[in-house]
């Protein structure tokens, strides 16, 4: 029965933490404000990123992962992104326009 307990237990704690990582991955909201191909880097204007331990939304410049997603978007669009630390720098890893 203990062993039981253990293995429920433990289940449940792995599904609430993919539930949590999930939660932590959802797409912020943002415009564009600048967009320099050349250095690869993006300005947006955006919502809170907590992932980031960003609590409050700002304007910030990113990095982008792939400078091809530059070519999607241009200044004033409204955007959806996801961005994480990549060797140690803030980076946009996907990007997509929204409505």
């Amino acid at each position: 029965m203990r062993k039981e307990l253990l293995a429920i237990a433990a289940g449940l704690s792995i599904g609430f933490m993919s539930f949590v990582a999930e939660a932590q991955t959802a797409p912020v909201e943002g415009s564009v404000v600048k967009i320099d191909e050349a250095a690869g880097k993006i300005t947006l204007k955006h919502g809170p990123i907590k992932k980031l331990d960003m609590d409050e939304g700002m304007t910030m410049v990113f990095r982008v992962q792939d400078p091809a997603m530059l070519k999607t978007v241009k200044v004033g669009d409204k955007v959806k992104f996801d961005a994480d630390r990549v060797n140690g720098q803030i980076t946009v890893i996907t990007l997509q326009k929204s409505k």
